[in-house]
């Protein structure tokens, strides 16, 4: 587990599955805390300072949508969304769209879960080590490109600098930070800090425009993939330095 983090909370009107998952993760050294509803949840987001909400979306009277979408409405805690068999794509696709991290559908098994618990904290963790050393310090490598942050420079696998406007460096930074995570565009706006007289595509704009400098073919993008009723997903390993 890592090292001063807050508890991990398991929002679950299932009591018998609540424990279970609670008492596995305590089990690995995970601090862990339940909850079965929208006002115990609250209790532990203003007490707790959680590291991680495990979130059913099937909640009885709350909806888990509904809830995802207050957590992010003031907080960026990782949320991991659960639900039961054959979810409809809808919610899937919703859950993304409202920034939920990840997504398991049940019965999942406890070992993965563990597993997924572990790979989101530990992201956070790189990230808070990142920013506290410096804002504009380090940078990130994929398939032999770099980008620094100090100077918002981007050099290309031959060593060649290539030009980011400002639009272009947010949106490649935002990419970055969340690799392998589909982003919706409203996300994206807002992590760009476009601001709201401009229409959702401008995204598109920017994102086909990115494109042009980074895919060898843009027009079949391997790179940054569009996710079809989500948004896009840059689909390359990243490596923070």
């Amino acid at each position: 587990m890592l090292a001063d983090v807050g508890p991990v909370v398991v929002v679950d009107d299932d009591l018998p599955l609540q424990q279970m998952v609670t008492t596995y993760l305590e089990g690995h050294n995970v601090p862990t805390r339940s909850a079965s509803n929208r006002a115990e949840l609250n209790r532990h987001l203003r007490g707790n300072s959680p590291s991680l909400v495990i979130l059913d979306l099937r909640l009885g009277q709350d909806d888990g949508l509904d809830l995802l979408k207050e957590i992010r409405s003031h907080s960026d805690v990782p949320v991991i969304v659960t639900t039961g068999d054959r979810p409809g794509e809808v919610d899937r696709i919703v859950g993304l769209e409202l920034g939920a991290d990840d997504y398991m559908v049940k019965p999942f098994s406890l070992r993965e879960l563990l597993a997924r618990v572990r790979a989101v904290l530990r992201r956070q963790e790189i990230g808070r080590t990142t920013r506290a050393r410096n804002p504009e310090r380090g940078g990130y490598r994929f398939n032999g490109w770099q980008l620094e942050r100090r100077g918002r420079r981007l050099v290309d696998p031959n060593d060649a600098p290539v030009s980011l406007s400002k639009g272009e460096y947010a949106l490649l930074l935002a990419f970055l930070e969340a690799p392998g995570r589909p982003l919706s565009r409203e996300y994206l706006l807002q992590a760009t800090r476009v601001h709201e007289d401009i229409h959702d595509r401008s995204i598109d704009v920017q994102i086909l425009r990115l494109r042009r400098k980074l895919e060898p073919e843009p027009s079949m993008p391997r790179v940054i993939r569009t996710e079809r009723g989500v948004g896009y997903i840059f689909a390359l390993p990243v490596e923070p330095f």
